[in-house]
This record gives C-alpha cells, structure tokens and sequence, in this order.
C-alpha cells in the first residue's frame, strides 16, 4: 500500500520541512551549502515545482528554495517523481538508482553531482521518519 499526500499544499508543506530540517542541521546544512548543487524537483502528480540552492553571501542558513520555476539561477540537477516517490526516497525507502532504472525517477543534468549529494543527505531520512510518525503517520512507508 502507498502513502499519499492530501494536496499540493500537503506536499509543500512536507518538502518545505525537509529541506528545513537539512538546512537547520549542523553536519548537513553547511557540507550541502559547499556543495552548491542547484537542483528543480517537479512533484509530477501534483504538477509542483521547486528549486533549491545553496545561500550565498549574507543569506541567513544553508540552503534556499522557491515553489517556482521563476528564478535566478539555472539547476545543476533535475528530477522528476511522483510526491510518492519522493516520500518513500525520503524515508530511505526508494533506491535512487534503482528508481532512475525503472524510471520512477526522471533526471536531468550532472547526475554525479546529485549522487554526491546522497550520502551528506541520508541523515533526514531518519529525521523525516521521526517527523512522519509524530505529524503525518498517513505518510509512513
């Protein structure tokens, strides 16, 4: 059985507290910040797009996302999922590779880059879990 997101607005309002909870995190908030790998996820199901990039300068945190397609910066990484996908890839239930193999996740750009990415990142797979349980057990995978 699959785990849904209610709405748009659901899922954004997950997706917003993940990549709070990255960006908030002592360990992976500065290595993804260094990393500075722009990424566009679209939510294919819900037709929600978000681009999310490393801060720069004085930006307060780590990272920086819009639910827009409207920004100043070109991704270096683009995926494509389902919001399914996406809640099971953050729960550490999805294999990315396996998912790009069988095409449950499309992607664009420097696919390295966006490996790279998973080890600094596998951490809120566990902090997204504890969050499910608590605020949203209808997502447990």
């Amino acid at each position: 059985m699959s785990a849904s997101f209610e709405s748009a607005k659901e899922l954004r309002e997950v997706i917003d507290k993940i990549f709070s909870l990255m960006d908030a995190d002592p360990d992976m908030g500065p290595k993804l910040r260094a990393a500075d790998t722009p990424q566009r996820f679209e939510f294919s199901d819900f037709d929600v797009v978000v681009n999310i990039r490393a801060t720069k300068g004085d930006e307060e945190g780590n990272l920086y996302w819009e639910w827009s397609d409207d920004v100043a910066w070109d991704s270096k990484v683009q995926m494509t999922m389902s919001s399914e996908v996406a809640n099971r890839y953050f729960q550490g239930k999805e294999n990315v590779a396996m998912a790009v193999a069988r095409r449950r996740i499309k992607t664009g750009g420097d696919m390295k880059a966006a490996l790279d990415l998973i080890p600094i990142t596998k951490p809120v797979y566990a902090q997204y879990r504890e969050y499910v349980e608590r605020e949203k057990p209808h997502l447990k995978v």
